[in-house]
């Protein structure tokens, strides 16, 4: 338990700094360009959450089903490879991207065209981070974090001068890019390109699963902002993505807790199933029950003045989307509880069914919610959609979890 406790401290640290970092950077946009703007960042950040979930997908998941806790030449070999499929899915996402920025034109262009320059060291600082967690040195994921965090306050600055999207794009990626290298000196390895097609040979039975899972999940997120910005215009996807950087300390708990989840419920099953059903309950209940106390916070107690200081001419719209928001993170926090279950058990074909339909629901709902009342309405759309997704991924938990009883008793 005291192991187990330095471990997820490490995770919450890191991802205090990452996610804060994040939240400055989209506060400070927010208010330096304006919510239509600020609508054209955002469709290049959602577009950079479906790609860094194609390499995780691909990548990083694997290794942290697979090689967490294990002896430090296999960590370091399946590291190499892992962090060489993650780059290389950068450079290929960003060729990408380039060529949609140029065919679009203009300033939803040049932001696409910026993204594409900048993700080859956005993946590998991300597969970095959740190696260091497969090793349990989450204290140089930590590390890696507060580096790009001390890189990106000048790169903000001179972007601020610059005053576009594309300038703000470049400062972001290129201080991750700092970090990138950084984390290679820190695992005294080199990422290996060249054994990504053998790396996802030997792991297809869970990448390619964990890849459509991941896409469809940050693909419905995408397919949510492009719709809404076709039915209600950039504006209303600025406003959305301001009420949702208001839930970003807590995202920032949320999310910490995900990087050390699958490795500590794959440390726990090898004790017991029974103790793996706990594990992710009271993980699953515990975050749920702190969003919802956070989003009480944000209504009650946060004066207006703040929030005006905070985003600008987006807050107007952004305040009335607090109840929803806070009512779509109770449902996601429930359902990374039985995810982080399920992923330990390493039962891919459930948690892929649970995910593409919740990434359907959300979807759906979100863009039905976007039609009928703008914003609010994709915002009440979202509510919805992921607290119902939530009962379906604990119901393929008892499942598997009954599956795994089964197998045990057989072998």
């Amino acid at each position: 338990m005291r192991a187990m406790a330095g471990r997820l401290s490490w995770g919450l640290g890191d991802q205090a700094v990452s996610s804060l970092t994040n939240f400055a950077v989209g506060l400070y946009v927010a208010r330096s360009l304006g919510a239509t703007a600020f609508g054209v960042f955002s469709l290049a950040w959602v577009t950079y959450g479906v790609i860094i979930n194609v390499s995780r997908g691909l990548a990083t998941d694997p290794l942290m089903v697979r090689f967490s806790g294990v002896a430090a030449d296999a960590w370091r070999t399946a590291t190499g490879r892992a962090t060489g499929t993650a780059l290389l899915v950068g450079v290929a996402s960003g060729v990408l991207s380039v060529l949609a920025g140029l065919a679009i034109g203009g300033a939803i262009g040049l932001a696409f065209v910026g993204l594409g320059i900048v993700l080859p060291g956005l993946m590998l600082q991300d597969a970095w981070r959740f190696a260091f967690f497969a090793s349990g040195h989450g204290r140089k994921a930590f590390i890696n974090d507060v580096v790009w965090g001390i890189a990106l306050a000048p790169a903000m600055l001179l972007a601020a001068k610059n005053g576009t999207v594309l300038g703000f794009v470049i400062a972001w990626g290129a201080s991750g890019a700092v970090a990138a290298v950084f984390g290679g000196f820190q695992a005294g390895l080199l990422p290996r390109p060249s054994a990504a097609l053998g790396w996802m040979r030997a792991q297809r039975d869970l990448s390619f699963r964990y890849l459509v899972e991941n896409v469809s999940n940050s693909g419905a997120s995408q397919i949510k902002s492009y719709g809404l910005g076709a039915i209600a215009g950039l504006a209303a996807v600025g406003t959305v993505r301001g009420a949702e950087l208001l839930q970003g300390p807590f995202q920032a708990l949320l999310m910490g807790l995900s990087l050390v989840t699958v490795a500590e419920a794959a440390r726990v099953l090898r004790k017991s199933g029974r103790r793996l059903w706990q594990f992710c309950l009271l993980l699953g209940a515990g975050q749920a029950a702190a969003a919802l106390l956070w989003g009480m916070a944000l209504l009650f107690l946060l004066p207006e003045w703040v929030g005006v200081h905070l985003l600008g001419s987006v807050w107007p719209g952004a305040s009335q989307l607090i109840v929803p928001t806070t009512f779509s993170v109770v449902g996601a926090s429930f359902s990374t509880g039985a995810a982080s279950g399920l992923r330990a058990l390493g039962q891919s074909k459930r948690s892929l069914r649970s995910q593409l339909f919740s990434s359907l629901l959300y979807a759906s709902f979100a863009l039905a919610g976007a039609a009928a009342d703008g914003a609010v309405g994709a915002a009440w759309g979202t509510a919805a959609a992921t607290l119902t997704g939530s009962i379906l991924w604990w119901f393929q938990l008892r499942l598997g979890l009954r599956q795994y009883s089964a197998e045990m008793r057989t072998s």
